[in-house]
């Protein structure tokens, strides 16, 4: 899987806390709005790890199965209203396996649009 570039932004007076922070860049070119996240959904790889090549009914069985993602973008009103550790890019997510709908961002990849509420667990928080 593709490592994302990320850059370090300096923050200053921000609640009390002065330091960096790794903001992941958003190649995309999409910004959410309201409640609204962009995520970008694992790939499942073609082959093994020994070199056997997944059939397609195989495959496409273990897209049902995992719906992990990476957290792109989040709208400006997103996560508002959530209580206890709330997801931040570039952080991995469990998501609903039909929630929201896909779009193609500028660097012709596919993301997937959704709202806050369909995150169903933060990977590793």
């Amino acid at each position: 899987m593709k490592k994302s570039k990320k850059e370090t932004l300096e923050v200053k007076n921000f609640e009390g806390f002065n330091g960096c922070l790794e903001v992941m860049k958003n190649p995309s070119g999409l910004k959410p709005v309201e409640f609204k996240i962009l995520v970008k959904k694992d790939k499942i790889d073609e082959q093994t790890k020994g070199g056997i090549w997944i059939p397609m009914s195989a495959k496409e069985q273990q897209e049902m199965k995992q719906e992990q993602a990476t957290l792109i973008a989040v709208g400006g009103n997103a996560f508002e209203d959530w209580e206890g550790r709330v997801p931040q890019v570039g952080d991995r997510v469990y998501i609903g396996k039909y929630s929201g709908y896909q779009v193609i961002g500028v660097d012709k990849e596919k993301y997937q649009l959704l709202n806050d509420k369909d995150i169903a667990a933060i990977i590793g928080g």
